[in-house]
């Protein structure tokens, strides 16, 4: 649970998987992979098998009003896809053409979000991290670097490493998905040439939220979750993570 002061302190900031694919402003999903968990332990696991390697992992982001976990270089949220996320979604303009210089695909996979995000985080922060000689994942990053974003996520709908290792980190999660529940969703938010960044796959385009630097990246990148947080005054399923330095 949060530890801060109300409306915050009723928000649950654990497990969840995602567990739904719920198309705004993005293709509708052609394939779907198995739904994956989205805490460090499954994260980490998924970025090891993915060739990643070194001191970066992600842990538990337990408050978006105190200190997380630094330095860190990627913050993901995980939040329920309601009908007031979507309106607000509807809304949304593209507010920076400067976006080129992020690397951004589109989800068109179903339950695909978490690998989704480790694609967003990682292809952002490739100077800071380090990866075996073989990594799957640094061979679709090079293969994939001056593609488009629609190009880019049909070269994942085609990756069978990269799905095998999902389903694979999938299957040995402990959540039971029940049919007909509510989706969530996974975004990221990145530090690319000193602005924060937000990248959802299930929109068009990445979403610019204006300066950030490695000082104040996380708290930059709280705020901008604690906005979701507000929107949703009935909802608690929310859970937040960190790539850190270890």
């Amino acid at each position: 649970m949060l530890s801060s002061s109300e409306p915050w302190e009723s928000v649950n900031f654990g497990v969840a998987s995602e567990t739904g694919f719920a198309p705004v402003h993005s293709a509708v999903a052609v394939m779907e992979w198995s739904p994956m968990e989205i805490n460090p332990e499954t994260l980490n696991k998924a970025l090891t098998r993915l060739g990643l390697e070194g001191s970066w992992r992600f842990a538990d982001v337990t408050s978006l009003d105190d200190e997380a976990p630094v330095p860190a270089c990627a913050v993901m949220l995980l939040f329920p896809l309601t009908g007031q996320h979507e309106s607000f979604r509807a809304s949304q303009l593209r507010s920076d053409e400067d976006d080129h210089k992020v690397y951004f695909l589109k989800q068109t996979v179903g339950n695909s979000c978490g690998t989704v995000g480790l694609l967003h985080t990682v292809a952002n922060n490739k100077d800071k991290l380090e990866f075996e000689s073989d990594s799957v994942l640094k061979k679709f990053l090079e293969d994939t670097v001056n593609m488009s974003a629609e190009e880019r996520a049909r070269e994942l709908e085609s990756s069978q490493e990269i799905h095998k290792v999902h389903d694979g980190v999938a299957a040995e999660g402990q959540c039971q998905v029940e049919e007909g529940k509510m989706g969530f969703h996974l975004i990221t938010f990145v530090n690319v040439g000193g602005q924060l960044w937000e990248l959802d796959g299930r929109m068009n385009f990445p979403v610019n939220h204006g300066a950030t630097n490695e000082d104040s990246f996380v708290m930059d990148a709280s705020k901008i979750c604690r906005q979701f947080v507000k929107r949703e005054k009935d909802e608690v399923r929310f859970s937040a993570v960190a790539l850190c330095r270890a």
